[in-house]
């Protein structure tokens, strides 16, 4: 499969299993939202936290097919999040609570940046060295070697 072929299925993966997590992410705030009727700011931390650690898993298996250690490409999203968590939270607080702007729309606003900031920091840093090196890309290896 040649590289242009290899990257966009690549980005295609990644971006529908960003969406599942998206999904995740609105369930869970919508109930947290909704049912508890918390201020935004919990809501969004709870949510973003599970669909990250969803993102994560399915990310690293099957679209960066990375065979690399798994704390340490947790610690690299862990740095990720410990930047886009504070500054996500305190903006969609912001303009939900004090502007008076749709939570679902500033946490659907926090998911579009999140989607393309977390694809750009995953690929080149968290797993850029690392990509197709676990056994379902050795495997593929194998089939196109035969």
């Amino acid at each position: 499969m040649s590289d242009k072929k290899k990257e966009l299925l690549r980005s295609v993966k990644f971006l529908f299993f960003s969406i599942s997590a998206g999904l995740i992410e609105m369930g869970v705030f919508a109930l947290l939202n909704e049912l508890m009727h918390w201020p935004y700011w919990p809501c969004y931390l709870i949510a973003l936290v599970l669909s990250v650690v969803w993102n994560f898993t399915l990310n690293r298996r099957y679209t960066f097919k990375s065979a690399n250690n798994v704390p340490i490409a947790m610690l690299k999203v862990l740095i990720f999040y410990a930047v886009f968590t504070p500054v996500s939270t305190w903006l969609g607080n912001y303009l939900a609570e004090s502007c008076g702007w749709n939570e679902y729309l500033v946490t659907i606003l926090n998911m579009v940046c999140n989607f393309v900031l977390e694809f750009l920091y995953d690929r080149f840093f968290v797993f850029g060295k690392t990509m197709d090196t676990n056994d379902i890309a050795r495997r593929e290896q194998e089939k196109q070697a035969k």
